[in-house]
């Protein structure tokens, strides 16, 4: 099993952008398991911008089923609940 966290962030170099078909590419032809998480829709995953990336897409949409999550962002609502924090002791409201 191999899962590829955050797929999409990572750096758009020939360089990078070749490892990663390599390792797509591989679970592909191998018929092995994977999961990838990403924030990219399914389309942009369906409509890439340029082939180097159509050639990687492919692949994961035939391996992959695409499943939407929606929801609140935890970090975000994580950072607010800190700020919150910081307010009430810099007020003098709250204490260590």
């Amino acid at each position: 099993m191999l899962i590829l966290d955050d797929f999409g962030m990572e750096r758009g170099t020939e360089y990078g952008l070749e490892q990663v078909y390599n390792v797509v590419d591989s679970r592909y032809r191998s018929r092995k398991p994977l999961i990838v998480t990403t924030n990219l829709t399914l389309e942009e995953l369906q409509h890439p911008e340029d082939t180097a990336h159509a050639r990687i897409y492919d692949r994961l949409l035939e391996m992959c089923c695409p499943v939407f999550f929606t929801g609140e962002n935890i970090r975000k609502s994580t950072a607010q609940g800190k700020m919150e924090r910081l307010k009430g002791l810099m007020n003098g409201k709250e204490s260590l």
